[in-house]
């Protein structure tokens, strides 16, 4: 009996290709060697996962007691892409990102969102509400996918309590006066090269960098010893019962407490940005032993900063730049507005662990890498080959193609290098202008390969990188609402504390933007100029 029906031996050869470009399509996604550079060990390595098909994977989320920061934005767009990746490959992925609402301090000892709270004149809850919004729109705007889940720290009091009292018994946890410290130098020397591996130093080197907000208290045994739970002092807010006092948990423990809830008590990628591997990270890793004698983690990934003109972001020496600014253009740091798709391309060309320059002439840079891209995505998904000229047979074209395909796969394999990536897309472009151009002809691309390339740059462009395409006459109006909601927002608080400098600075930034604000009785309302 024949194999193949008659209808099916009759088909054109490039219908029996597009079974190739699917099977190829499938190989690319299940069969990848993923290599992930592991800052606890300061190399990269091949990527296992504890249970085969899942990912768990915590990273550490905003304190809300201000409008999220620029680095942050960066730090969450970088892990976005990283989390769409892994979805990309098939895993099945639960990413925990948690809310700090509670037990961040200052440099002077004072909760971050208690002294919020006293700025605003407002109940604690209602500047993390507040400020959680603020952050969600920002993360809309920059197209992030929310995490699996977002616990807050206020929400898992009883966990971190739990976690303290295993640290207690285990022998790593002393209480003075309420308060409970964590053994710094018992778990060092019971535990030797742990404290401290993370951020490739030893303790005393790490004592002298140490921002513990509680170092300067003399009833601990040790100033390396840090606090995992607090008592209150007269006028704090936020507080909670618990076997030591009324008080309130310490920063570090918070994460340890809802990643091992969500993720178990071993997981296998925690994330945040760089300047959280000392003390938070480290802290977190030294508690996570005292309490359950096993490590928390498998893979500890981190972005690095931001710049600005190449020098750092600091609010005390004035250089600096909100999100919100680098979109209106209302900053002397820029000569414009930059679109949030723009500054996400920018975030692109960049690995996440190295640093990134905001700088006006590169984000113009950018903005016009970004339409390219777009507009060669236009021009090959309209393209349309001729399959009746088609013989079968691989051409020169076809190879380079394909090569290209898997340079950009290699680039997200490497520790994810999106800038890898993107330089591939961007060669392949020049295949597209060529056979846009006539420049090549029909035969010498054959049909399955340009359908492959057409769906690598869907997949690439939208479904890993996450951009929009802002070029669109109306795909940009849900994202433009939302910021400008945002941005009328923080221009209305600026209003009513009488900073009418920073009001008028966004008025006019939005203006030169092509976007009127009018403030009227019943509140201020906009439009495109």
């Amino acid at each position: 009996m024949d194999r193949y029906p008659t209808t099916i031996r009759c088909l054109p050869p490039w219908v029996f290709e597009s079974i190739k470009l699917h099977t190829f399509t499938r190989m690319n996604t299940t069969n990848h060697t993923l290599k992930l550079y592991n800052s606890l060990h300061g190399k990269k390595e091949v990527f296992e996962p504890l249970e085969s098909g899942h990912i768990g994977m915590y990273v550490c989320g905003p304190t809300v007691y201000s409008d999220v920061h620029l680095g942050n934005c960066r730090t969450f767009t970088s892990f976005d892409i990283i989390y769409r990746y892994l979805l990309h490959l098939g895993y099945k992925v639960r990413y925990v990102r948690n809310i700090t609402d509670v037990g961040h301090l200052t440099d002077d000892g004072e909760d971050r969102m208690a002294k919020g709270a006293k700025v605003a004149q407002l109940e604690p809850m209602e500047v993390a509400q507040r400020y959680t919004v603020g952050f969600h729109d920002m993360m809309r705007i920059f197209n992030n996918r929310p995490p699996s889940i977002e616990p807050r720290a206020t929400g898992h009091i009883p966990e971190q309590i739990d976690i303290v009292k295993d640290i207690i018994e285990r022998g790593y946890g002393y209480e003075r006066n309420g308060s409970v410290y964590f053994n710094v130098r018992k778990f060092d020397s019971e535990n030797p090269g742990i404290y401290g591996q993370l951020s490739g130093r030893v303790l005393d080197d790490l004592l002298a960098e140490s921002r513990d907000n509680l170092k300067s208290q003399d009833e601990k045994d040790d100033p390396a010893d840090f606090a995992i739970w607090m008592k209150a002092r007269p006028g704090d807010i936020m507080v909670w019962k618990s076997p030591w006092s009324v008080g309130f948990p310490g920063w570090h423990l918070e994460c340890s407490a809802m990643s091992t809830k969500y993720l178990g008590t071993t997981f296998d990628i925690h994330g945040g940005g760089n300047d959280l591997k000392f003390p938070h990270h480290e802290n977190e890793i030294a508690q996570h032993h005292g309490a359950c004698g096993c490590s928390p983690v498998r893979y500890w990934l981190h972005t690095n900063m931001l710049l600005l003109n190449g020098k750092k972001m600091s609010k005390s020496d004035g250089n600096t730049i909100t999100p919100v600014e680098l979109f209106t253009g209302a900053s002397p740091f820029v000569s414009k507005g930059y679109s949030p798709m723009v500054v996400r391309f920018y975030m692109l060309q960049a690995h996440y662990g190295s640093p990134l320059d905001i700088t006006d002439e590169a984000l113009q840079a950018a903005e016009k890498g970004y339409r390219k891209l777009m507009e060669i995505n236009k021009i090959l998904q309209k393209f349309e080959a001729n399959p009746a000229a088609y013989d079968g047979s691989e051409t020169d074209s076809d190879r380079a193609i394909l090569q290209l395909v898997a340079e950009a796969y290699a680039g997200m394999d490497d520790d994810f290098n999106t800038a890898i990536a993107l330089a591939a897309l961007n060669e392949l472009g020049s295949f597209v202008h060529k056979l846009a151009n006539q420049q090549l002809a029909a035969t010498d691309v054959s049909p399955w390969v340009i359908e492959r390339l057409k769906t690598v740059f869907l997949t690439f462009i939208f479904d890993i990188f996450g951009l929009l395409d802002e070029t669109e006459n109306n795909s940009d109006n849900g994202t433009l609402e939302g910021l400008m909601n945002l941005v009328l927002d923080i221009r209305a608080d600026a209003r009513t504390r009488k900073d009418w400098g920073t009001s008028d600075k966004i008025r006019d930034g939005l203006a030169a933007a092509g976007i009127a604000v009018k403030d009227g009785k019943e509140g201020t309302s906009w439009a495109k100029i």
